[in-house]
């Protein structure tokens, strides 16, 4: 059969094509997509093209499709899988398939599946890898942001401890310990602040930067300081850029003290050095923003490292059960990532929105791959829809749920956009 998907041939090319999907053999399932979230990642990959190291070298001749936080609904399951799955099932992928002991992942490395595609053939690798995983909510879009949710939640359990006089990891943010989310109002670091507050290990104090005051202002709307005391966590919100010395402003709130559990969640090195500067003793600092640059560098302090045991680290993606972890959080109703969510769009406006992510203000740009429409900002909806019934109808919905996007505005987009 053919499907529509935006394909990468090289630096900074990428194209919406239609093409002959392969017949799905005995260990393959097709799947149809029906959205996917844009990720800094695929940016990322399309600016570097086969230098990157998930982009095979020869995409100039054999391209792949592009799209890694996606989710669907299978349509034909190959005998080898039909004891697992089937017919009409949701799912969500976890593209890091680390089992394998190979960088390639849907979304970077193959011909017939990502996640900006209107069909795909789901290969026996990604099963094998138990990376295909079934998916039982009403809307598509939270299976989509389970991948960069699970990204969290593994930096999240990533971090570590070492007890005084030991050798012992203990794994994870130190329990009733102090948490700093640095550069932290955007998509990744909403999430952040949404699983701080809301998973089982759960710090005592939350502090959250950034130097742009109406994104500080939106995140403590969505995430009160009122409500995390609630939960016993004391949640505090600080502009950088207003402060003389941010570092002592910083660790002033710790009263001097540093933090347990320090993210960086802008490849930025006055952001990475104000880090390592904050952390207390045995600090550990994880560096969760991957650099389009590959020479990136930035000082840290070898005598902390030496004397308070500080250590630094960094997490590329989460894994099969991080994935899991996040969609049942996400089912329960313990976690809403939809607050990332600040543009939708069709398949049609992938291309342009790719190449010019950087740019384009907000949070999560969210795509469904069967229809056509530009990529429109939710606070935008209300301009259209002055000249669009279509757009004024979806605009209700959303300023209806405090412009978050929701179920209903799901269905309503899937019911009435033109299809691609």
């Amino acid at each position: 059969m053919k499907t529509k998907a935006v394909r990468i041939y090289g630096k900074k090319d990428l194209r919406l094509e239609e093409f002959e999907l392969p017949p799905v053999k005995d260990d393959e399932i097709l799947a149809r997509v029906v959205s996917d979230s844009i990720c800094m990642s695929s940016y990322k990959a399309a600016m570097q093209g086969s230098d990157h190291k998930r982009v095979p070298d020869d995409v100039h001749v054999n391209p792949t499709i592009i799209g890694h936080e996606f989710a669907g609904v299978l349509e034909e399951v190959g005998d080898k899988w039909k004891s697992r799955f089937r017919p009409g099932q949701k799912f969500a992928i976890q593209p890091a398939m680390n089992s394998t002991g190979s960088l390639n992942a849907p979304g970077y490395s193959f011909r017939f599946i990502g996640g900006d595609a209107t069909h795909v053939v789901i290969p026996s690798i990604v099963m094998e890898a138990d990376c295909l995983l079934p998916y039982n909510g009403e809307a598509f879009f939270p299976a989509s942001l389970s991948e960069p949710m699970s990204c969290i939640i593994g930096a999240f359990h990533a971090s570590y401890h070492v007890p005084p006089g030991t050798y012992r990891h203990e794994m994870g943010i130190r329990s009733g310990g102090s948490v700093a989310i640095l550069a932290g109002v955007g998509p990744m670091g909403l999430g952040a602040i949404d699983y701080a507050l809301h998973q089982e290990r759960k710090p005592s104090l939350v502090v959250v930067t950034d130097v742009d005051e109406s994104r500080l202002s939106r995140a403590a709307c969505l995430f009160p300081p009122e409500a995390a005391a609630k939960q016993d966590i004391r949640l505090v919100y600080l502009n950088t850029g207003s402060v003389g010395d941010p570092v002592a402003a910083l660790r002033g709130i710790t009263s001097g003290k540093g933090y347990d559990d320090v993210f960086i969640f802008a490849p930025v090195a006055p952001v990475v050095e104000q880090g390592d500067a904050i952390l207390g003793f045995d600090g550990c600092l994880n560096f969760f923003a991957g650099p389009t640059d590959p020479g990136f560098r930035s000082q840290i302090n070898f005598y902390n490292v030496h004397y308070s045991f500080t250590h630094v680290m960094g997490t590329s993606g989460g894994n099969t059960d991080d994935m899991r972890e996040s969609l049942q959080l996400m089912e329960e109703g313990k976690i809403n990532p939809a607050v990332m969510i600040t543009h939708v769009g069709g398949l049609d406006a992938v291309v342009e929105t790719t190449l010019n992510l950087p740019k384009i203000p907000g949070g999560k740009k969210l795509i469904y791959t069967n229809i056509s429409m530009p990529l429109v900002s939710l606070y935008g909806l209300q301009e259209k829809g002055k000249t669009d019934p279509f757009y004024a109808g979806l605009h209700e919905i959303v300023v209806a749920n405090d412009y978050i996007w929701n179920a209903e505005a799901e269905k309503y987009l899937l019911s009435y956009a033109p299809s691609i």
